[in-house]
């Protein structure tokens, strides 16, 4: 979140080094919180788009090169997967594949108790699929549409007992939850919880955690958690069963997935059968993970039962002899219902767009602490895909992805078309060159500072490409990306495919093929090539104040040469160190509390508010500090016979007090209201 740095002469080292680790441990702590999609779980990862085309048309396939077969699949995998898991530090993963209406393939990879030595098998290990459960939640909505329960562009305040405000003139539909357009801000606490006392009942938590809307509706995708967990409050009031017992009882059943579930904790037949969840397998297994917001993102599953499901949207709802969906309601599910701009992938109804190598794709990614899945479904091929892995892994690449593309390269290969020549390309980059930040955010909250912290940069290169820095290679160096046509740009040899417009106020959007959120350009007033070098000089400053206090009394012992100051003067200076220590223990008390929910969801908890206050009250001390500290920089310049250096020093500590209220201020870091 900050940084530090600076020395001086003899004792440089020792101050360098004391002070570049401060700064390495605020900056770092803060920037891996707003950057990583563990941060918010439940979730698609906000830095790297997902999918990479739009659909160029079948007749652009080559033949494939290897034929789909169980033993190719098999050989294929065994070859690659194995190498991976040693590779990326993983426990075990999960492979599934349906072909032709019938389950294709699958295998686990393994261990789901690295202690233990138990294997990952795909029909008696259950793993967490995260966000993918929205899908569940997603078919149920569509079962009560169909029955005339729901009506998809009807106001979602009709089907609940309390009202979401009319912000604005638009009211909220599920059509728009259901892309991910309800305008809602980022809402993380108690998404997760530590354990089983912890959770309340869905009514409780959605009339709790309501959020602020920031965006109309059907305007601006904003992935939203919350969204989910209202819209599966909905479905339990309409149909009048728990959300849990309705899933259980119209798809689980149904579909004959006998070893899925929603409910937590774990019934007692499937406990056994659960998956250890792992950081990294070389360390020590983790607890379960409890899920508040229940309908976002709690099921546990087999990949065996997840071909079950896969196969039932596939054949447009239908599962051996039972239709879950009636056709045309399968197919209205999958269709296109947003897009941000038509040449880029869109939202179907919970779906989302994920084409690639010449076929429309829709599926969902998800992702827990420890868990993270990714389902594909190739419509027109008839092809569904499903992994799993049960560690979050090393994080040198996307594992998952790496798998998924690896398998689309071999079965259905593609050679994206040549980009031509445009003559706009050097001044468009430069037009959309800049700072821009995630729709998918919070504004009114203490976690809106993750937004400075998490912007992403468009740089314009020499040769009127672009680059993206959260757009990566396998090695982890920014991809360049060349435009295709008027403000579309594609990767140099690559699908990946970032889109940009204005929107009505005239802002430029970023926008990539992964539709759940887009990025706005950033104002200079809320931009991180100003914000961030801002913070890390004042913390400089802060810093270097505190250190050289008892360096400045030691030399002065050991020269003879006492501090002549009035009595009110040293109390005056005194204010002044306590200031910049107070602003200092905020910004670290911020970015430990940071740092360990990074590694504990569950802290982010109205139990830990306390701790949270006390911090903010560390705050708002170095703020009324930094009034000392421009009074005493004020008189340092008038009084008489004042060591000529110490009026620009006074000065310098002054304008990174200042600085310091300013960000704090900005970010909302001292908010009073601790939702968030």
């Amino acid at each position: 979140m900050r940084s530090l740095l600076l020395g001086s002469k003899r004792p440089s080292r020792l101050v360098c080094w004391c002070v570049f680790s401060v700064v390495v441990f605020l900056l770092v702590s803060l920037a891996a919180v707003a950057q990583k999609p563990k941060t918010n779980p439940l979730a698609p990862k906000n830095e790297t788009p997902k999918s990479e085309t739009a659909s160029t048309g079948p007749e652009q396939n080559a033949k494939p090169v290897h034929e789909l077969t169980q033993t190719d699949l098999e050989a294929f995998l065994d070859g690659m997967v194995p190498l991976q898991l040693a590779r990326e530090d993983i426990a075990g993963v999960v492979i599934a594949v349906v072909k032709e209406g019938k389950p294709f393939f699958a295998k686990g990879y393994g261990y789901s108790d690295v202690e233990k030595k138990i294997r990952v098998s795909p029909d008696a290990t259950l793993f967490r699929p995260g966000s993918i459960s929205k899908l569940f939640n997603w078919t149920g909505i569509m079962q009560q549409v169909e029955l005339g329960k729901l009506d998809l562009d009807r106001d979602v305040n009709d089907y609940l007992d309390f009202k979401i405000p009319s912000t604005y003139p638009k009211p909220i539909t599920l059509r728009d939850i259901m892309t991910h357009t309800p305008g809602f801000e980022e809402t993380v606490q108690e998404l997760f919880v530590p354990d089983a006392s912890d959770l309340t009942p869905l009514d409780q938590y959605v009339k709790a955690h309501l959020p602020i809307r920031i965006f109309p509706p059907h305007t601006t995708p904003a992935y939203s958690n919350y969204a989910t967990t209202l819209a599966g409050y909905i479905l339990q009031r309409v149909s009048g069963e728990p959300f849990d017992e309705y899933v259980e009882h119209h798809i689980f059943q149904p579909l004959k997935m006998s070893h899925s579930t929603v409910h937590q904790p774990l019934p007692d037949a499937l406990k056994p059968l659960m998956s250890n969840g792992y950081d990294v397998a070389s360390e020590p297994a983790k607890p379960f993970e409890f899920v508040e917001a229940a309908p976002a993102g709690s099921s546990s599953i087999t990949a065996a039962d997840m071909q079950h499901f896969m196969i039932a949207h596939l054949q447009d709802g239908r599962y051996e002899g039972t239709q879950i969906l009636r056709p045309e309601t399968a197919q209205l599910m999958h269709s296109r219902q947003f897009a941000n701009l038509p040449d880029l992938n869109g939202m179907a109804l919970g779906f989302y767009e994920e084409t690639r190598n010449g076929h429309r794709i829709i599926g969902h990614a998800g992702d827990t602490q420890y868990f993270h899945s990714d389902l594909h479904l190739i419509l027109d091929a008839g092809i569904g895909f499903f992994i799993s892995y049960n560690s979050a892994g090393k994080g040198e690449i996307s594992a998952r992805e790496a798998v998924w593309h690896a398998f689309l390269d071999r079965y259905f290969p593609y050679d994206p078309p040549p980009i031509p020549v445009q003559t706009s390309a050097a001044a468009d980059a430069r037009l959309v060159s800049g700072r821009y930040m995630i729709s998918r955010r919070s504004e009114t909250t203490i976690l809106k500072v993750l937004t400075v912290l998490g912007e992403s940069k468009v740089s314009s290169n020499p040769d009127g490409t672009i680059t993206l820095d959260s757009l990566k290679e396998l090695d982890g160096q920014p991809k360049k990306l060349q435009e295709i046509g008027p403000l579309m740009f594609r990767a140099v040899q690559e699908q990946d495919r970032v889109g940009f417009k204005y929107d009505q106020s005239g802002r430029l959007v970023l926008v990539t093929d992964f539709p759940v959120f887009v990025f706005q350009r950033s104002p200079w007033n809320e931009n991180s090539s100003l914000h961030l070098p801002l913070i890390v000089s004042a913390i400089v400053v802060l810093v270097l104040t505190l250190l050289l206090w008892p360096v400045g009394a030691v030399l002065r012992r050991h020269y003879g040469q006492p501090l002549n100051l009035t009595p009110q003067q040293r109390r005056l200076r005194l204010m002044v160190r306590l200031a910049c220590l107070f602003d200092l223990l905020f910004l670290s008390g911020l970015a430990v509390f940071f740092t360990l929910s990074e590694k504990d969801i569950g802290i982010l908890s109205p139990r830990f508010n306390p701790l949270l206050r006390t911090i903010q009250i560390v705050g708002w001390l170095g703020v009324l500090g930094t009034l000392a500290a421009l009074y005493n920089a004020f008189h340092s310049w008038r009084e008489q016979g004042r060591w000529f250096w110490s009026k620009p020093a006074d000065t310098l500590i002054a304008l990174a007090c200042f600085a310091f209220m300013w960000f704090v201020f900005t970010w909302n870091m001292l908010h009073w209201s601790l939702r968030y």
